[in-house]
């Protein structure tokens, strides 16, 4: 990325799903994508999908039995210390365990409880800075949590109270030595907690309204600070980012982000820069020039490079496919093309005259090739006709033949009727009319 904030590659990993978290890897290497959906995927930095969660069988009750969410899902984050393993939770009322090297099955799946036994959602998760540690804020206003190297029926710190009931906990953050918690809901409050004494807030910051179920919170680097975005109410112009002393609980400052809702918010601890989402899309980072290393840093200073121009000046020849016959160029061809084409013309290559076997372009085909054109043409020689002879004196000319010699019809009445017997000539009326006459 250089000074003009463009992304070397924009991708649609989950189709129309809305993506609700996103997360690097320990090493990363890998990001994990949640949305809408109820398939966690997995992209390498480059984009490109790594794996694809196996989606469970949605008519099957008892959600263990399944290898996968049968709803979409809510929040994902890794494992900060074994860097094949993620976490997920959805609306089905499960967190699930899974590895990189098996997507097709879950390795664990953890079911928190309401007060009556019954089955909440668990809204957001998170893994404790060492790993240890499970929880997760659920829509009951419970938050719970599990010991990671144990199996997951019981839990290790439990609270039903912590946010107001049938509103969604969107955030829940360890802090980096591992003794405080941050939630966030949607109740319009944030509160800290302390791990060792984990039945009242240590404070509750009140009037942060938050219209979002993925709005953020977090600890800054050293533990000092807590921070968590506001979205927009009525008659307010600019969201804002607002810090807090996580000792005194006093308002410590807050940053105008843009005229939208903010909704995310990260501190890296290494490059130390705060990198804001907001509810316009448009994603903020915020740096020193002194304290903070490389990220940004590196892309302010790193200039759009300038396409360099050439200017050629050859002597091409130009094509107008629509220009007349009268006026077009034959275009250029190699001598073996140009060779090959005057081959093929007759005048060109002075081609004689081919023997003609059969007739062809109005001339007539030469007889006697084969026998039975031989044996035609002999016939037509033997009996050809005159075309000035009269046609009743050629056949008058056989008539004294066929009288002494008779071949055809004579032979046939030999016996029968050696004499021939002609119809007498009567110009009168037929018989028929002279029976008709005689009748009337």
């Amino acid at each position: 990325m250089d000074a003009s904030m463009r992304s070397f590659r924009t991708l649609q990993p989950c189709e129309n799903h809305p993506i609700k978290a996103l997360q690097y890897s320990a090493t990363g290497d890998s990001i994990l994508v949640v949305s809408g959906s109820a398939q966690a995927k997995v992209l390498d930095r480059d984009g490109f999908e790594v794996l694809e969660c196996v989606k469970g069988d949605q008519y099957i009750t008892d959600m263990a039995r399944t290898k996968g969410h049968t709803a979409t899902l809510n929040s994902g984050c890794w494992h900060p210390q074994i860097r094949e393993e993620f976490m997920t939770c959805s609306q089905d009322g499960t967190l699930r365990l899974w590895l990189t090297e098996n997507p097709k099955q879950h390795k664990s799946v953890i079911k928190p409880r309401q007060m009556g036994g019954l089955k909440t959602n668990p809204t957001s998760c998170a893994f404790s800075r060492d790993g240890n540690t499970v929880a997760c804020g659920c829509y009951d206003g419970s938050i719970q949590m599990w010991d990671h190297r144990k199996n997951f029926v019981n839990t290790t710190a439990l609270l039903r109270d912590a946010h107001q009931k049938q509103s969604e906990i969107s955030c829940i953050a360890f802090s980096y030595l591992g003794s405080l918690l941050v939630s966030r809901g949607n109740d319009d409050t944030m509160k800290l907690w302390d791990l060792r004494n984990f039945k009242k807030p240590l404070n509750v910051f009140d009037g942060l309204f938050s219209r979002y179920e993925q709005t953020d919170c977090s600890f800054s680097p050293d533990d000092t600070m807590v921070f968590t975005g506001e979205s927009l109410q009525r008659n307010q112009e600019v969201g804002r980012l607002i810090f807090y002393n996580a000792k005194t609980f006093e308002q410590v400052t807050h940053i105008d982000v843009t005229k939208s809702h903010v909704i995310k918010g990260v501190w890296h601890a290494k490059l130390n820069q705060i990198f804001v989402g907001c509810g316009n899309g448009i994603v903020k980072c915020y740096y020193d020039n002194k304290r903070s290393l490389r990220g940004a840093k590196l892309c302010i200073v790193k200039t759009h490079r300038k396409k360099q121009s050439m200017e050629v000046v050859s002597s091409q020849q130009i094509i107008t496919p629509h220009a007349l016959p009268l006026f077009r160029q034959e275009k250029l061809r190699t001598s073996k093309k140009k060779m090959e084409k005057d081959r093929l013309d007759p005048v060109k290559s002075r081609r004689p005259d081919l023997p003609i076997t059969s007739g062809q372009g109005g001339r007539v085909a030469a007889s006697g090739s084969t026998l039975s054109s031989f044996v035609i043409r002999n016939l037509g020689l033997s009996k050809r006709v005159d075309d000035e002879q009269d046609p009743r004196e050629a056949i008058l000319k056989y008539a004294k033949e066929a009288e002494e010699n008779p071949f055809w019809v004579a032979p046939a009445y030999k016996k029968t009727q050696p004499m021939p017997i002609f119809q007498e000539g009567d110009d009168g009326p037929s018989d028929s009319k002279k029976q008709k006459t005689s009748d009337g």
